[in-house]
């Protein structure tokens, strides 16, 4: 999400020159350079303060609830009479039925435990994202449709996601 995701979300937006940009705009990340230094420093057995901890922890609590609140005001914007119906339908017939099915296929030939199997077709399984709809905002890239497929197939995968399990776990 933090890489592969910000570049097709910068490369789709408007003011988008060319792929350096994109790639200018996954370098802008914090969370990439938190990753790698928190690899560092767990593989170099550094100790956090408890004060640097306690910030983190801080930050780490409210990043859900904003990313619902930033979610919550974007479907408050969407008229459903504006939805491109095509579009959506495509997108959450992707995201529900064509996803698993391929994490499907790929399972067969992964030389992984049964259980890691069933684990990785249930995550394909799992409705949109909903930071998602942070970098279509933050990249302008059709925030509104970003918003409707994650209202959608989190409202679907009440349906889709029962199937999955029986046809998984069955």
């Amino acid at each position: 999400m933090c890489t592969v995701g910000v570049y097709y979300a910068a490369k789709g937006s408007p003011e988008a020159d060319r792929i350096c940009s994109a790639i200018y705009a996954v370098r802008r990340i914090p969370i990439v350079y938190g990753a790698f230094l928190g690899g560092l420093f767990q593989f170099l057995n550094i100790p956090l303060g408890e004060s640097l901890q306690q910030a983190i922890d801080l930050v780490a609590n409210a990043t859900v609830p904003t990313i619902m609140i930033v979610l919550g005001m974007q479907l408050a914007k969407i008229s459903v009479k504006h939805l491109e119906r095509e579009k959506i339908s495509l997108s959450l017939v992707t995201k529900l039925a064509i996803s698993p099915a391929i994490a499907y296929v790929f399972t067969l030939f992964l030389p992984v435990d049964e259980m890691v199997k069933q684990i990785m077709i249930i995550m394909a399984a799992m409705p949109t994202a909903a930071n998602t709809t942070m970098y279509a905002l933050q990249f302008n890239t059709e925030p509104e449709f970003v918003a409707s497929a994650t209202l959608l197939s989190t409202s679907l995968s009440l349906a889709t996601l029962p199937v999955i399990f029986m046809i998984v776990l069955g």
